[in-house]
């Protein structure tokens, strides 16, 4: 029987939640990393398991940390993404950090201020992607109201020199040589900082997910809206019909079927929690077309925490379970593709990312 790992990163620190198959009982260990803010939490099982910290501290700026043995030791690596200065950009917040599909010693860091680092040892060592950093639109380049931040890193399982990123607020990059040239991927976006030397520039990607069976379909929630490209982000399209609101953060797919999604609504941009405090998770069952209410055993009429961008997750166990952290520090799973919900017992601090790793 495998284990199910469940990483929570918090505005205070990394909690590790373990169950079996089963999800019926729980251990949590931690905090890991105490006093820092950690943003993103990657596991790459391959050969010994490895995790991945992105963390950030007020007086020690911005690192990686790595653990070797599943959270029980922490090492900070002493190369981390870094600008130099001669960039002026500041690095303020590593805000995901994903493995190659294909090569286990290759990682990619999406950072605040936006840009792209990869590094091709294990994670020790971490260059600047400059063709992104330094594109030609990067003058018109705006934040969104959580900072300048590269937080969506997809990769093309079969062909990996094929990328795509989400930028906030200023839209999708794809490259298709590995990271030399990169384009803007718009078009069909709504455009809510609108450039003025560039067209399709300025739309504010809240979470991008790609299909995991064809790596031409990708979807994401955006500030504007729900959309889907079946092009590569060639052109994208609107897939709201169901939902409440357009508004929302996070978005997740089911690792095994590419046609199963799921997002959270909230009220609006102005108010930014769930409508009529009722937390209700939104499931497509056909790549979007639809969208329908799960709301078994989640609070009613008084919930006023929201759900953020990476806050959410699918495992790969036969019977799927979804996982999402709040901004309260409450956490809700599903055990069954998300018609019933349960919380567990923990409070913990501002919930930032959520990792759901099957570990066999």
């Amino acid at each position: 029987m495998s284990d199910l790992l469940i990483m929570v990163g918090t505005l205070k620190g990394a909690f590790f939640l373990w169950s079996d198959e089963s999800r019926t009982e729980w251990r949590m260990e931690g905090p890991h990393l105490k006093g820092w803010e950690v943003s993103t939490l990657t596991l790459d099982p391959r050969g010994d398991p490895k995790v991945l910290a992105g963390v950030g501290h007020e007086v020690y700026g911005c690192t990686i940390h790595i653990s070797k043995d599943l959270g029980k030791s922490w090492r900070q690596i002493e190369h981390g993404p870094a600008y130099t200065k001669k960039s002026g950009f500041t690095l303020n917040r590593i805000w995901t950090v994903v493995p190659d599909p294909t090569d286990r010693n290759v990682f990619y860091a999406g950072v605040d201020e936006a840009g792209l680092f990869v590094s091709k040892d294990g994670g020790e060592h971490w260059q600047e992607i400059p063709a992104l950093s330094n594109h030609e639109t990067r003058k018109e380049w705006s934040p969104g109201y959580g900072g300048l931040c590269l937080h969506t890193v997809l990769i093309n399982r079969v062909n990996t020199r094929q990328m795509w990123v989400g930028i906030s607020a200023v839209g999708v990059f794809r490259t298709d040589d590995g990271g030399k040239n990169w384009s803007v991927k718009n078009r069909g976006l709504d455009i809510i900082v609108p450039s003025e030397k560039f067209d399709n520039m300025g739309s504010c990607v809240h979470r991008m997910v790609m299909d995991p069976r064809d790596s031409k379909t990708l979807y994401q929630q955006n500030h504007q809206g729900l959309f889907r490209s079946r092009n590569s982000g060639d052109s994208w399209e609107r897939i709201e019909s169901g939902l409440p609101n357009h508004f929302g953060f996070p978005m997740a797919i089911d690792p095994r079927d590419g046609n199963t999604l799921y997002v959270i609504p909230q009220e609006s941009d102005e108010y930014r929690f769930p409508p009529d405090g009722n937390l209700t998770v939104y499931r497509t069952s056909d790549g979007g077309n639809s969208w329908h209410p799960l709301s078994e055993g989640l609070p009613k009429g008084s919930f006023y925490a929201g759900v953020l961008r990476q806050a959410m997750d699918v495992d790969t166990l036969q019977e799927t379970g979804i996982y999402f952290g709040t901004t309260g520090g409450q956490i809700f799973f599903s055990r069954n593709g998300g018609s019933e919900w349960e919380m567990l017992p923990y409070s913990l601090p501002r919930i930032l990312s959520i990792t759901a790793q099957v570990i066999p």
